[in-house]
């Protein structure tokens, strides 16, 4: 099957997708409430006294339902509608702004600023990262923490991995075959979606890009935003791509 890539990229999350997102990836076994966990630790072992955290690109809100139970005040950006409409759904009382992680401006500052899921991936270019991570810094206070989970590296994506789900529950089931294709430094992720409820069953499909930056490219975007940084490596403790956190000057 031939993909006009350009045509049917669709980075930011379509309706249908959004519909089955928390299905899929809870399904999956992926521990939001444990993985906002480690992000608390992170945090206060670098600042103590943080009471002030804006989650962006938050998805549909799962690990900030876990950091409203720590932090004093928390708020959310997000860019897709229907990801945003879950998370406000989930979240009363927390803002969820829409926003750009490239461009979003709050008119504040936070004591942490957090960015999982490998939304950054999505940037298309280094100054896109840059600028993504600087926007990202901009909104943290000096001395507070700036925490962001990468996409794969270049030498540990898998060109050509497979990925499938078939998740059951009671009246509902999603299955779901993806294809990653490396192209130079993008990869190219095709996944067909078959969903059958109550409704019937119906099919969709879902093409993203992503960009496999070194981690000497997502250093120098921290350093280049005013932020110290360190990449504490996937392990025991924390599953996926790892984590670079940063600390504002």
């Amino acid at each position: 099957m031939t993909t006009d890539f350009s045509v049917r990229d669709t980075n930011v999350y379509a309706p249908e997708v959004s519909e089955v997102y928390d299905l899929l990836y809870q399904g999956r076994g992926k521990d939001y409430a444990r993985e906002a966990r480690i992000l608390v630790d992170l945090i206060r072992a670098r600042k103590a006294d943080a009471n002030s955290l804006v989650d962006v690109a938050c998805g549909t809100g799962e690990h900030l339902r876990t950091l409203r139970t720590v932090f004093d005040h928390v708020e959310g950006v997000e860019l897709s509608d229907t990801m945003r409409a879950a998370a406000a759904e989930k979240l009363p009382g927390v803002l969820v702004h829409p926003g750009d992680i490239r461009d979003f401006r709050l008119g504040r500052t936070f004591d942490a600023v957090t960015s999982m899921y490998s939304t950054v991936g999505y940037m298309r270019t280094t100054a896109e990262l840059d600028a993504a991570v600087s926007t990202m810094a901009g909104h943290v206070s000096p001395g507070g923490v700036l925490i962001v989970e990468p996409w794969y590296f270049p030498h540990t994506f898998i060109d050509g991995h497979i990925g499938d789900d078939v998740i059951r529950t009671e009246g509902r089931t999603v299955a779901r075959i993806a294809r990653s294709v490396r192209h130079g430094d993008a990869v190219h992720q095709q996944a067909h979606y078959v969903v059958a409820d109550s409704a019937g069953v119906r099919h969709f499909e879902h093409v993203q890009i992503f960009t496999l930056f070194s981690p000497e490219q997502y250093e120098s975007a921290f350093l280049r935003a005013g932020c110290t940084v360190e990449y504490v490596e996937p392990g025991d403790i924390l599953a996926g791509r790892g984590l670079f956190v940063g600390i504002r000057h």
